[in-house]
């Protein structure tokens, strides 16, 4: 079955930087695009980034475009998400999952249970 497992959170201060991993298994992972997420208390789930099954394409919100860089590892099966210059309002738990950016579409319903990232003075 599919399973995602993320790392990496932590506790940081503004203008610091992390970089959260995602390994993923249970389908054929360099088959499938796959974007990280994040959800903020008593916000909606929010698309951060994603990434092209190769990895020859990005995509970034622009709440994070400048400072986050997604990457992937298809030997590892793994997703990369680089965070830098991080604000209070980076401030969520980040979630992986294969699908097409923008479009809603996931391949597969599970979700990890996310690394939380918390940014704060």
């Amino acid at each position: 079955h599919v399973q995602y497992v993320e790392s990496g959170g932590g506790l940081v201060q503004p203008g610091g930087s992390l970089r959260l991993s995602c390994a993923a298994s249970g389908f054929t992972f360099s088959r499938y695009s796959m974007n990280w997420y994040r959800r903020s208390p008593g916000k909606e789930r929010e698309l951060v980034a994603g990434t092209t099954s190769t990895g020859d394409i990005t995509n970034y919100a622009d709440s994070v475009k400048g400072r986050f860089t997604i990457s992937r590892d298809n030997t590892k099966s793994t997703v990369y998400l680089q965070m830098t210059n991080l604000k209070p309002e980076d401030t969520a738990v980040y979630y992986c999952n294969a699908g097409i950016w923008g479009t809603g579409i996931r391949p597969f319903p599970s979700w990890g249970q996310g690394t939380q990232v918390t940014v704060v003075s």
